[in-house]
Parts: C-alpha cells; sequence; structure tokens
C-alpha cells in the first residue's frame, strides 16, 4: 500500500495520529466555538439565548435544521435580529430535500442513502429559491444537504449573484467522513464541513490536515442518529481538529428535525455547561473564540 499512500499524501491527505495536535485556527486565534443545533423557532432561539446568560456561557452559532420554507418572514426577521444583537451566526437550512418531496426512495431503509439530496431540476430551482429568500430577509448563513447545491450556489457567489459574505455549511447528513470529501467540499465552497458523526479523534486529525476551513463536530446526537455522548472526548476533539465548533444540546432532540420548545433550549444551554465545564477541567488552556 505504499505507492497508494504516497500518491494520497502528494495530495495533501495522510493518515491521522493519536497525538496529533492542530496548530490551525479561527482568524480570531480560537480553538473552539459553541454551535447549538435545532433551534426552529424565535422563540427556542430567545429561550435559548436567555438561558447561556443565565449560565454565563458563550455561544457561537445557532442553526435550525427543518427548512427556510417553514418559517415566516417575520419569523425569520425576528431570528435575524436575534442573532445580530446578541452576536450569534444564524444558519438557517435548506428546505427542499428528499424527504419532503415525493421521493419514496427517500423513505425505504435502503434508499435513506438519498438523505436530503435534491431529485430533479425543479427541486434545485425550489432550493435556490428558499436560500435567495432567506438572504433576502438578511440571513448569512446557510446549512445545505447537497453537494451539487453547494457547487450552484458557490457559483453564484463568486458571479456576485448573491452576496460574498454568505456562508455555507454542510451537513453531516450528506454523509461525508474522509479527508478527501472534505477537500472535494472546500474546494467547491464550503464554508465549514460537519462530518459524520461517529468518526473517533484519529480519524478527525486526519479530516483536520487535510483542510483549513471549520469543522463541525458533534458533542452529542440525537436518538434517531445514535444517541450517543462524547462531552469527555471534547477535550481531546479540540485539540485534533481545531478550529472546530462544538454541535452541542442534540441529545435533548429524538430527531434531526424536532420541535425544540423553548424548555428544550433551556436543556440544551444546560448541556453547553457541561461541556464547558469537561473543557475547563481537563483543558483549561484551550482558547475560546
Amino acid at each position: 500500500m505504499k505507492e497508494t499512500k504516497k500518491i494520497l499524501k502528494s495530495i495533501g491527505i495522510e493518515k491521522g495520529k493519536e497525538d496529533y495536535i492542530s496548530p490551525k485556527r479561527f482568524n480570531d486565534g480560537g480553538q473552539y466555538r459553541f454551535e447549538v443545533p435545532g433551534i426552529q423557532s424565535p422563540q427556542s432561539m430567545e429561550s435559548l439565548i436567555s438561558s447561556i446568560d443565565d449560565y454565563d456561557l458563550k455561544i457561537h452559532r445557532i442553526t435550525q435544521t427543518k427548512g427556510i420554507m417553514l418559517l415566516s418572514d417575520k419569523e425569520i426577521q425576528e431570528m435575524v435580529d436575534l442573532s445580530n444583537s446578541n452576536n450569534i451566526d444564524l444558519f438557517l437550512s435548506v428546505g427542499p430535500r428528499a424527504t419532503y418531496d415525493t421521493s419514496a426512495t427517500a423513505q425505504t431503509k435502503e434508499g435513506s442513502r438519498i438523505a436530503y439530496r435534491l431529485r430533479g431540476y425543479k427541486n434545485l430551482v425550489y432550493a435556490i429559491e428558499d436560500v435567495k429568500r432567506a438572504i433576502s430577509l438578511g440571513v448569512r448563513g446557510i446549512l445545505l444537504y447537497d453537494e451539487g447545491l453547494l457547487f450552484t450556489l458557490n457559483k453564484m457567489r463568486e458571479n456576485n449573484e448573491i452576496p460574498d459574505d454568505v456562508h455555507f455549511k454542510v451537513s453531516a447528513h450528506t454523509g461525508h467522513g474522509n479527508p478527501a470529501s472534505m477537500k472535494l467540499l472546500e474546494s467547491i465552497g464550503a464554508n465549514s464541513i460537519n462530518p459524520v458523526r461517529d468518526l473517533s479523534p484519529i480519524m478527525l486529525s486526519s479530516l483536520r490536515k487535510a483542510i483549513n476551513i471549520p469543522l463541525d463536530i458533534h458533542t452529542e446526537n440525537p436518538k434517531s442518529s445514535g444517541g450517543f455522548i462524547r462531552h469527555y472526548e471534547v477535550p481531546e476533539i479540540i485539540k485534533v481538529a481545531a478550529p472546530v465548533y462544538l454541535k452541542t444540546g442534540g441529545s435533548i432532540a429524538k430527531s434531526h428535525n424536532w420541535n425544540t420548545s423553548e424548555l428544550d433550549a433551556k436543556s440544551r444551554a444546560k448541556q453547553v455547561l457541561l461541556v464547558q465545564k469537561m473543557i475547563d477541567k481537563y483543558y483549561d488552556n484551550a482558547i475560546m473564540s
């Protein structure tokens, strides 16, 4: 296998190492940031922010996962206002996806590999329209599930057809988990990537070596995607994956599209507190943005 490994190394792909410490950082020098996923409404967003303040914590990014098309203009504007006034990045997810349209395949066990990708020309058009609507209302973070859509939106961004400050985040639901895939996604416009949820730290180190953009790593998961909790691994994840968004609070939900209540949002804030305590105890010199 030496020749294959030599070829991979020549294109910037190397194996991970247990003792690897990433020298890469966010543009402000930070190693890690907190992201709370699954915040589906202005009410749950406000509850989360209030609870974070009560715990005297910092979060950097909030993501909505049900889809832009399921929010009213008023709701989107309220979420944008909350993000701006609290200095938190807001990411809304693309609505059109295989599980929402007429795909029978996506509903089967074997066909579930299609995930939330887009089927056919019209659904690609619908997805772009969904993104354009969010951007027109002030959203600058888009969570997406389809590599072709990422390619298209990045071309639009390069051609000034959408603002250049719009950031694209690739979901774990696209199913990417190796360094070559990371390089591909970065090359077609991804600003951060969420690999599949169950990669070991040594696997994550090989991804980090391959790309420079942030990785988004789940510290815990809904029952629908395994339900596992990685709080004790977080210090090691920061070391090997920096710059990294720590996606925290997912274990409160039963599924990716869980309709987070105001009480659920408070519980997600507590999970951030628990992870922060782990960092403070086991990697106290880690640098938060």
